[in-house]
């Protein structure tokens, strides 16, 4: 036997080794999927990254459509109010009776650094699988959602009042 033959097979015998593992990994049961208990360090690593890589990747391809017209930031504080603050807080809004449930816990965006405009579009539109971050492309278009990204981009420097003020000032008009 050769020995590209030899490492070949060693290879072959190596993953069917870790698929058979995994699946009886797997097949235990063994891994605590709930919410209520945390990741080890090197599953949320993996899960991070996974993430992260697959954002990037398919947000760099979108053009950004934001705007900062006045009337569309306070049309996405209001959609921002409606469906997002009860998992990603606000300004002045420091809990909400869902956010302790949730694992992982969602960023308060009111207090986190600015992503880029593409990679909130994405997240906004196509959610994030077992996070509880809804698609809301589903049920909001993109002119909806682009909205949604010019607010939460200016979240972290807004004051509470401010908040209120845009987020109330749409609803009232809407009723």
């Amino acid at each position: 036997m050769t020995c590209a033959v030899r490492i070949g097979a060693a290879a072959a015998a190596a993953l069917a080794a870790a698929a058979i593992g995994a699946a009886l990994f797997i097949g235990s049961g063994y891994y605590d999927i709930g919410a209520d208990d945390h990741h080890t360090k090197a599953v949320l690593y993996l899960i991070q990254q996974l993430r992260d890589r697959s954002i990037e990747v398919r947000a760099r391809k979108i053009d950004v459509r934001y705007v900062v017209d006045p009337a569309r930031i306070a049309s996405g504080a209001q959609r921002y109010a409606e469906l997002c603050a009860g998992c990603h807080l606000a300004p002045g809004v420091s809990k909400s009776d869902i956010r302790p449930g949730l694992y992982p816990h969602p960023p308060n965006l009111a207090q986190e650094e600015m992503q880029p405009a593409q990679r909130a579009f994405w997240i906004v539109k196509h959610g994030i699988k077992m996070s509880a971050m809804p698609a809301w492309g589903k049920t909001l278009d993109d002119a909806q959602i682009w909205d949604i990204v010019a607010f939460v981009r200016k979240l972290p420097e807004m004051s509470p009042e401010t908040y209120q003020e845009l987020s109330s000032r749409q609803l009232s008009s809407r009723q």
